[in-house]
């Protein structure tokens, strides 16, 4: 991964997955996202990721809209996320939220369609009607968040389809070692959500002394630190010039040590629900 451009292939689909996107979790609809999409589209991102609950994905579509205006892009040159949420995984729902998904977004196709959280006793007839989508050419590519090793099995175990990727919380107090040796041995692509822990590390002392290091910030740092150790990200900014700082991770690599010394920070601490314990 040299550049910001710089993707991975997924397990099925044709499309390339950059490693590193915009995320617009609790980023407010209208021109607040509007512009948050416009301007990372602008600044070289090319991958953005919304979903039915955030409520942005009308926004988003414009700020996609815009940044292809203003960059002379086309629609294939981005990857474009969204997911199902919990209250549409019911029998038949899950087609009909797709496509409200894709009007609300003014677009034609995903590039990438998820099971947002996995609902006990709903998340297998979910998966096979995403399946569906996939097989009739509806979408690009399809997978699950915040799917634990346990959830994955049993999922595994009635799929036709493998999920493309898994998107996890993942930050340095929280590592997902284990969880992320059963998605490589599987083949299934770990993206990290809130990878600066909604910016609850970033005075962390130990990650402040390798920036100082690399003459980068700590967010810069833990960043290249996820995509160092094999997960994407997708980290969030409504500020310019945190969106181009946040993509500026590819003028220095982090050593072996310095990527151990992160890893011992793990704590298995959360900054969003644990999926084994989340209201649905």
């Amino acid at each position: 991964m040299n550049n910001l451009h710089s993707t991975v292939q997924l397990n099925h689909g044709n499309k390339p997955f950059p490693w590193l996107g915009l995320g617009v979790w609790r980023v407010e609809e209208g021109e607040t996202v509007i512009q948050s999409v416009e301007e990372a589209i602008v600044q070289g991102y090319r991958h953005i990721d919304t979903a039915a609950i955030y409520q942005n994905e009308e926004g988003v579509g414009e700020g996609i809209r815009r940044g292809l205006a203003r960059t002379g892009l086309t629609r294939d040159d981005l990857f474009i996320t969204s997911k199902l949420w919990n209250d549409d995984s019911r029998a038949g729902r899950e087609v009909e939220a797709y496509e409200e998904s894709l009007q609300r977004l003014g677009l034609e196709k995903l590039d990438l369609y998820l099971i947002h959280w996995p609902v006990e006793g709903k998340y297998l007839d979910s998966w096979k009607a995403l399946e569906g989508l996939y097989q009739a050419g509806r979408v690009g590519a399809i997978g699950v968040s915040n799917f634990h090793v346990h959830h994955l099995e049993k999922l595994l175990a009635a799929a036709t389809v493998k999920p493309a990727i898994d998107q996890l919380e993942r930050h340095p107090r929280l590592v997902q070692a284990e969880l992320k040796s059963f998605l490589d041995q599987h083949g299934i692509l770990p993206v990290a959500w809130s990878p600066l822990a909604q910016g609850k590390i970033l005075d962390e002392p130990v990650l402040q002394a390798i920036a100082e290091r690399h003459s980068k910030t700590t967010a810069q740092v833990v960043l290249r630190w996820q995509l160092q150790t094999g997960w994407a990200t997708i980290p969030k900014s409504i500020r310019p010039a945190r969106i181009q700082s946040n993509a500026d991770l590819y003028d220095f690599t982090l050593t072996d040590e310095e990527i151990g010394t992160i890893n011992s920070l793990d704590q298995h601490q959360r900054v969003g629900p644990d999926p084994d314990s989340f209201n649905f």
